[in-house]
């Protein structure tokens, strides 16, 4: 039983890092201007998960600031669920 919930505890893990990944590479092309948030599909997605992970980056954002205009809150959280999922057996 411990077992399952180990596994299911590591598959949300990877889930969050997927959202995240692809809401850092939304925010980069529009960033860099090569989409639009006019287009309904990248708002969509936009939208979904930035509201998925702004819960889970807010807090770091209060404690790391964003240097130079780089926001590093994305990249300490890819790591603390890396560390998390190694602490994980199996």
């Amino acid at each position: 039983m411990i077992e399952a919930v180990f596994w299911l505890v590591q598959q949300i893990i990877n889930l969050i890092l997927i959202i995240l990944v692809i809401n850092v590479v939304i925010s980069w092309l529009v960033g860099f201007d090569i989409v639009s948030r006019r287009n309904r599909f990248v708002a969509t997605t936009w939208d979904v998960t930035s509201r998925l992970t702004d819960p889970l980056l807010r807090p770091i954002r209060n404690v790391i600031p964003t240097v130079g205009g780089l926001d590093f809150a994305p990249m300490v959280l890819i790591l603390g669920l890396g560390f998390i999922s190694r602490l994980i057996p199996g």
